[in-house]
């Protein structure tokens, strides 16, 4: 079943590299970076002068903590074009968020920009026990969102066979899955679960699949998942983190023989983790918000860029660089419900606890007067159905876990198997919020 996978032999030198070397060639990177941004960027060199701090200022990487943030209300503010360092027709591709919340966030690749995306999506492959040859089912969407593309094309540069699905049309999915016999996908953890259903659903055993290795992003997931969709599928299952305003999936990446938190590819991406009230950077070890920036980007150079997602920088294990930890929340997408903050992954890893329960759930956001409450909605398995007809039982068991794990009072109900709508696009819409905007 599963099983630990030794090191690739092939690594690049800069994975081997001693400490001193990757902070010399952080500095130099940086420098160049921030000199580039400052003369290209109106954006960048308005924000270092209102700060009073120049790029010849950056003597030592601490020195970094001198620059502004940037967040995703620059990013909007300057839509569309207005935080690309380079001229627009330099510009090969562009991605974009959403914009649910606002404005779309754009970015933008040179051609090296996006060799140099390939390249680290590729490193990330390897580090999760791809090879060339690999057959990789991409069911990440593509698109604006960097997830399929970023994927199909470090997969590509890997030497490896890609299945460009995208998101949706489960039943296709499995059928493919089952013609096609690809030994690795790369998708959405929650998607995957999805996959894993139909399996099932087709009578279909999930684990005697050709698939070996699942490589999961794009929203944040617990090790109990992680032990779920193992046993489930049978494969190795892990970690990639990216963001498209950083560059998009491949940022960090874990390492098939440790599966010990992403590697962080440091030549490329200079890490910090700060307090996310203050902005105080925070020593290795300490939970607080991570920031990037960019060391070799050429259209879109970011700085400081507010990531909002809370995690830690711990040491380095299989690779020369340091990893992060399994991201616990968002700085942003925090619940505070009586004066108590609540992050989705504490009710998801509560739910696990209880093997009646499904790992689908949705946690419901209202007003009852001036006083938020919180109602979390989670699916039985199939196959406890019979066996606990009383789900108010089950309800009760796990308000009260929350109650003595998360310190806020639920309302829970409990609903059959696939009572709770799926997603097409792969990201779980985990919160619904309906309290009033005003």
């Amino acid at each position: 079943m599963v099983q630990r996978h030794p090191a690739p032999a092939d690594l690049e030198p800069i994975e081997r590299a001693s400490r001193d070397e990757l902070q010399a060639l952080q500095l130099q990177r940086l420098k160049a970076t921030l000199k580039h941004a400052y003369e290209n960027v109106p954006h960048y060199r308005a924000a270092f002068d209102a700060q009073g701090v120049h790029p010849d200022d950056l003597a030592s990487l601490a020195d970094l903590a001198k620059f502004p943030f940037t967040d995703k209300t620059a990013l909007r503010d300057n839509y569309p074009f207005g935080m690309f360092a380079v001229p627009r027709d330099k510009v090969v591709r562009i991605h974009a968020s959403s914009g649910t919340t606002g404005k779309a966030t754009v970015v933008g690749y040179t051609q090296n920009d996006i060799d140099t995306w390939a390249s680290v999506v590729a490193r990330s492959i390897r580090a999760a026990g791809g090879r060339a040859g690999d057959m990789v089912h991409i069911a990440y969407g593509y698109g604006l969102f960097t997830g399929g593309l970023g994927a199909h094309y470090g997969a590509e540069r890997l030497g490896c066979t890609v299945i460009p699905m995208s998101g949706g049309q489960t039943e296709k999915q499995v059928g493919l899955i089952r013609d096609f016999a690809p030994s690795i996908i790369m998708v959405t953890p929650s998607y995957m679960l999805n996959l894993i259903e139909e399996f099932e659903r087709q009578g279909l055993d999930p684990a005697a699949s050709s698939l070996q290795v699942g490589i999961f992003g794009a929203e944040p997931w617990t090790d109990a998942m992680r032990r779920e969709i193992e046993a489930r599928a049978g494969i190795d299952a892990v970690d990639i983190y990216g963001l498209s305003e950083v560059m998009g999936p491949g940022v960090a990446s874990e390492c098939i023989e440790s599966k010990d938190g992403p590697v962080i590819w440091e030549d490329h991406f200079y890490p910090e983790i700060v307090d996310p009230d203050t902005g105080e950077v925070l020593p290795d070890g300490a939970e607080g918000e991570l920031v990037f920036t960019s060391l070799t980007k050429e259209a879109m150079p970011v700085i400081r860029y507010r990531t909002r997602d809370l995690t830690r920088l711990l040491p380095p294990t299989s690779r020369a660089m340091r990893r992060m930890g399994k991201i616990t929340g968002r700085s942003d997408d925090m619940l505070i419900i009586r004066g108590v903050n609540v992050f989705p992954t504490q009710i998801e890893e509560l739910i696990f606890k209880m093997p009646q329960l499904a790992p689908q759930y949705q946690l419901v956001v209202t007003r009852d007067g001036h006083l938020d409450k919180l109602d979390v909605v989670s699916e039985l398995r199939p196959e406890a159905a019979a066996a606990h007809p009383d789900t108010g039982a089950l309800g009760r068991e796990l308000e009260h876990l929350i109650k003595t794990h998360v310190g806020v009072s639920t309302r829970v109900s409990i609903v059959a198997a696939d009572g709770i709508e799926r997603t097409l696009t792969g990201k779980a819409r985990r919160v619904i919020d309906q309290r009033p905007k005003n």
